[in-house]
């Protein structure tokens, strides 16, 4: 459907919700916005937030004009027929009065129309950008978006076809939704131009009500005459939201204990409540063999320390491509999914399936006849049977299992409730280089298999009905039906960013982010996503690592 994005100008802090009482410190505006569809009506959403009253409702005006008609207006999004030839019309929303009276202390932002189908930021420079970043940097409520630059890859497999020596640095650049930068920062020669080498997230973990940028960093040109970077000292800095600038470092992991580069130069960062109430660092370092990992307070103290050979049972290779933060256990306290092991919130290990890597690995409530979460798993190493596997995430016990052999299941397959007629979430996978792909229901039914097609398809809430959307090349669809939406360039991010509780599609093109938002009515009223502490926290570890949708909690 083509539409017309309109330009998203908040109020300052002339109103916003603290989204304290649910957790952490970052508090969220309404994040207003408006889309011109094709036949001229302008369809326009915003947040409902965890902190807002049961019968909280809203007044929508189009300059004097009353669009609620001075009644509570209780959804989330508002179709606007009557726009007319006014193409600079202005939108307000305000909190509902029940006097009747409109008042401007109550005004939660307001948008004023651009001729455009979609938001955009124009990029300081001709290149198109890997990673993407959401964080409020200057504690106005209002995202922004912090991107690393460019999209270049390189991996530490010293193999043909995978290792590159770097023809760049990585460069952080740090903008508002008006297209202002505000910083960049490049991460220097000691980082190579990989993800495992440049891990980075976005978060407020110093409880200041602004967004930090935290990153893996080094000092000076260390590279060696092939281009690796195998000595000198490695750190985690801290940078300031705001400004751009480095304002604390410690050390980062050592290299010491790994058999070769392909192991140490693999690592991990992100963010975990393990008390359950404030937020932490977490370091990691390894995948295939030795891990370390480290839990850091605010100040960049350790809290704990903890390295595979300490268990007992066999903890080393069990490594993911990312780490996830989810209360597995049900105690308030976040325990931090590796792979196919887990490590509990005081640094101890929970359980390990002892089945090596998984390059697949979701957390969610997939089964709601099953207690709390589960966890679905797609391994990398060859397996006769169990290659694909739905576990219970406390225990790690297997609910059900693929009972073919798999030889390298590849990519981040997919986790999502995809079809209205199969109860709980599908999970789809498929191996790289042999014809298969599976999609089984959330009891471990067999519902397709195929012999092509993409290995990580993309959900996405966009439509009015409460399963999911998924990306298929450059439109999104209903699984299996025909495309929906169309839009340019390569997608980067689906995060629940603007408007009401469905995501958002950010895409990479040369010069240019482009945000995609839905303009589909619907009469759900769901709190933002932002504000479910597993979804959140899944979307600060999607720059660190590959790329994993993120997941509510319970």
């Amino acid at each position: 459907m083509k539409c017309r994005w309109l330009l998203i100008e908040m109020v300052g802090l002339m109103f916003f919700v603290f989204s304290a009482g649910v957790f952490g410190s970052e508090k969220l505006g309404r994040g207003l916005v408006a889309l011109e569809k094709e036949d001229g009506s302008v369809f326009l959403s915003w947040r409902l937030l965890a902190d807002d009253a049961p019968d909280m409702a809203f007044t929508l005006m189009r300059g004097s004009v009353n669009l609620t008609q001075g009644k509570p207006y209780r959804q989330t999004c508002f179709v606007d027929t009557d726009r007319g030839e006014k193409k600079e019309a202005v939108y307000t929303l305000y909190q509902f009065n029940k006097g009747g009276k409109v008042e401007s202390s109550d005004r939660l932002g307001f948008v004023k129309a651009i001729d455009k189908s979609y938001l955009s930021i124009s990029l300081k420079g001709d290149y198109d950008f890997q990673k993407i970043g959401v964080g409020d940097l200057d504690g106005d409520g209002a995202y922004e978006y912090i991107i690393k630059q460019p999209d270049f890859n390189t991996d530490p497999y010293q193999h043909p076809g995978y290792w590159k020596k770097s023809t760049t640095t990585y460069k952080l650049e740090a903008y508002r939704l008006d297209g202002t930068m505000l910083w960049r920062y490049d991460m220097g020669w000691s980082i190579e131009a990989g993800i495992w080498y440049s891990p980075w997230i976005v978060y407020d973990v110093d409880g200041d009500g602004k967004a930090e940028v935290y990153c893996k960093a080094g000092e000076g040109d260390p590279r060696d005459e092939k281009g690796l970077v195998q000595a000198g000292p490695e750190y985690l800095v801290k940078i300031d939201g705001q400004t751009g600038r480095v304002v604390a470092k410690t050390a980062w992991l050592t290299r010491e204990g790994y058999p070769s580069y392909n192991y140490y130069c693999r690592n991990f960062l992100t963010v975990a409540y393990l008390d359950g109430k404030t937020p932490s660092l977490i370091m990691q370092r390894g995948t295939y063999n030795l891990i370390k990992t480290k839990a850091l307070d605010k100040d960049l103290n350790e809290i704990w320390y903890w390295e595979s050979p300490q268990e007992t049972k066999k903890y080393h290779g069990q490594g993911s491509h990312g780490l996830i933060s989810a209360d597995v256990d049900e105690d308030g306290r976040d325990e931090l999914v590796i792979g196919a092991a887990v490590l509990d919130d005081n640094g101890k290990g929970l359980w390990t399936l002892q089945m090596g890597h998984p390059d697949v690995c979701h957390v969610a409530d997939i089964d709601s006849d099953n207690p709390g979460l589960e966890i679905f798993y797609g391994f990398e190493t060859r397996q006769k049977t169990d290659g694909l596997c739905v576990v219970d995430a406390k225990t790690g016990l297997k609910l059900w299992t693929h009972k073919e052999a798999t030889k390298h299941v590849h990519g981040q397959g997919m986790l999502g409730d995809v079809l209205t007629d199969s109860p709980g979430m599908e999970v789809y996978a498929g191996e790289r280089d042999y014809k298969q792909r599976w999609l089984y229901s959330a009891k471990g039914e067999l519902i397709e298999f195929h012999e092509t097609g993409t290995l990580s398809p993309r959900p996405v809430w966009w439509d009015a009905d409460p399963q999911k959307e998924v990306i298929v090349s450059r439109d999104i669809r209903d699984w299996g039906g025909e495309a929906i939406t169309p839009f340019k360039g390569r997608v980067v991010a689906i995060v629940d960013c603007l408007g009401d509780d469905r995501e958002e599609v950010i895409t990479s093109l040369k010069g240019e982010l482009r945000i995609y938002s839905t303009t589909i009515p619907a009469s759900a009223r769901r709190v933002c996503l932002m504000q479910d502490r597993q979804y959140r926290l899944g979307i600060v570890a999607q720059t660190m690592g590959y790329y994993y949708p993120a997941q509510l909690g319970r």
